[in-house]
């Protein structure tokens, strides 16, 4: 019998559903998820389907299952350590919305409007130690229409990630998983004279941990 291609996902909401959802229709075993145990998306999900789930928090080494062959963040805001990097026999890979190494950081969609540019887009990446710094995967891009800069900025940056960027990033993360699960590993490293890093938007992060990543 083949062995099965086995995969972790750390996220929540709405592309974490999607990226489960993708990952049980290729025939993946899905061996655990972390995520908020409020969560109305992938928890309800990953119940369904009998995984076991690790409360948002609580992910490190000891917490971890053994023998993942991929580890995938979806809108995690858990910090994926070193032994649980490491634990994954490929490693991990996840998605940002932006163009890496360009608005590293969490606000990376709104920071891309603030500064009215014309093209933004997504990336897959290899999670390393540093914030949003591992080596590139895919990446794909889309004009940014002069529209949502005419609008509030909570509003414009919700609806380029709804319209366009999280389709992009499911699309990517569907091929990356197709290439990855068939041996076909893409590692490009970030240019770093290129690298640019905005602090995250949201008020509520009074502790903001990737503060400390600026040099």
């Amino acid at each position: 019998m083949e062995k099965r291609f086995n995969v972790f996902i750390s996220g929540q909401k709405y592309f974490a559903e999607m990226i489960l959802s993708i990952c049980l229709k290729k025939g993946f075993n899905v061996v655990g998820v972390c995520c908020p145990l409020d969560d109305k998306y992938i928890k309800p999900l990953a119940a369904k389907n009998e995984i076991p789930i690790i409360p948002a928090g609580m992910l490190n080494g000891d917490t971890f299952p053994k023998g993942v062959d991929l580890g995938i963040t979806a809108h995690s805001f858990d910090y994926v350590g070193k032994r649980t990097r490491y634990k994954a026999k490929l490693g991990w890979i996840g998605y940002h919305p932006s163009l890496l190494p360009l608005h590293r950081g969490k606000s990376a969609v709104q920071w891309a409007i603030k500064m009215r540019e014309s093209v933004t887009g997504g990336t897959v990446f290899w999670l390393n130690s540093g914030i949003d710094r591992g080596d590139i995967a895919y990446q794909d891009f889309t004009i940014l229409h002069p529209k949502y800069f005419s609008l509030k900025l909570k509003v414009a940056s919700s609806r380029l990630w709804r319209d366009k960027l999280q389709p992009m990033g499911l699309n990517l993360m569907s091929k990356a998983l197709d290439d990855i699960s068939n041996g076909i590993i893409i590692k490009n490293a970030q240019d770093e004279s290129l690298s640019t890093f905005e602090p995250s938007m949201v008020v509520t992060d009074i502790y903001k941990p990737d503060l400390l990543m600026i040099e």
